[in-house]
């Protein structure tokens, strides 16, 4: 039994977790076989429960969201991942699931919008300046070359990163520009007018996983091709998506996977943006611990 700790997880590195998903769901994974996400009510916070099974192995990751834990210096989301044999259940590694999560989440964004980036540098504008907002620069960086990165943040006084006020002409700059935009936030209305991105932009929303909170405008959803992990998921989880389709913007029916994306079976058209919204699914955590797994044993 190997422990990999958040050092081991990161240096598979961001276009290896991308090719982890996409083989896996050209290789027929279905998300829609992933079994819900399990909260479980503590006295100082709760337990998320994320089990997966794939043909090779089963795993479950286990986030501890503590929220008092910022005041006293510690970080708010704290997770482990199980690694086990599918047929034994045997423990086969322990991996650090918070640096798992920060590697698979934007590998399924980039695997999802991979057709649609033009072969061209990129210029990407990120709203939000924390780890996952990082992290899918680092990921975009892998696929394709970028031309520029601009972070958009509430008070750029609060992060080490070079950002713009949102909201700002600097900021409504970038976002007319971007070909891609990222939206990684705790908020929970929308974080920009979606009127100011072209009609060829592409967006990715993945800062919440509950039906009340959003960080997409539903004009936005109303004309773009909308893709998500699993439509009962996305029902259930996708704030952005629960409320386009209450006012009217959206319907179900318009919904797009990413299974069908990233194998070819539905082709994205060329003249809407195109919105990937993604709240997060075990078998994306299995997928790639999997993958971690194996090539840290082939490194040995």
């Amino acid at each position: 039994m190997r422990v990999l700790d958040a050092d081991a997880v990161a240096a598979f590195g961001p276009a290896a977790a991308v090719r982890a998903i996409t083989d896996a769901l050209r290789g027929g994974l279905d998300p829609a076989g992933d079994p819900p996400r399990t909260a479980v009510g503590l006295s100082n916070g709760q337990f998320l429960l994320m089990p997966s099974e794939v043909p090779a192995a089963a795993g479950v990751k286990v986030v501890a969201v503590a929220p008092g834990n910022p005041a006293r210096g510690l970080p708010r989301i704290q997770a482990t991942y199980l690694l086990l044999d599918r047929e034994t259940l045997a423990l086969r590694a322990v991996l650090d699931g918070t640096a798992l999560t920060t590697l698979r989440t934007p590998a399924v964004s980039v695997a999802a919008v991979l057709p649609a980036l033009p072969d061209r540098p990129l210029r990407v504008a990120v709203v939000g300046a924390g780890p996952q907002a990082v992290g899918h620069v680092a990921t975009l960086a892998a696929v394709r070359p970028l031309a520029g990165a601009t972070h958009l943040v509430r008070d750029p006084s609060r992060t080490p990163l070079a950002a713009v006020r949102l909201g700002s002409a600097d900021a409504d700059a970038a976002l007319r520009a971007a070909d891609v935009v990222v939206c990684a936030t705790s908020a929970r209305s929308p974080v920009f007018d979606s009127a100011l991105l072209r009609d060829d932009a592409v967006v990715v929303a993945v800062g919440s996983h509950e039906p009340d909170a959003r960080e997409l405008d539903a004009a936005l959803l109303g004309r773009a091709t909308v893709v998500v992990e699993d439509v009962a998921t996305a029902l259930r989880e996708a704030g952005d998506v629960v409320l386009a389709i209450a006012e009217g913007a959206l319907t179900v029916d318009d919904l797009v996977l990413v299974r069908d994306v990233v194998t070819g079976a539905v082709p994205l058209p060329t003249d809407r943006p195109l919105v990937v919204k993604s709240v997060g699914m075990s078998w994306q955590d299995l997928v790639v611990a999997e993958a971690v797994v194996a090539g840290e044993a082939a490194g040995r």
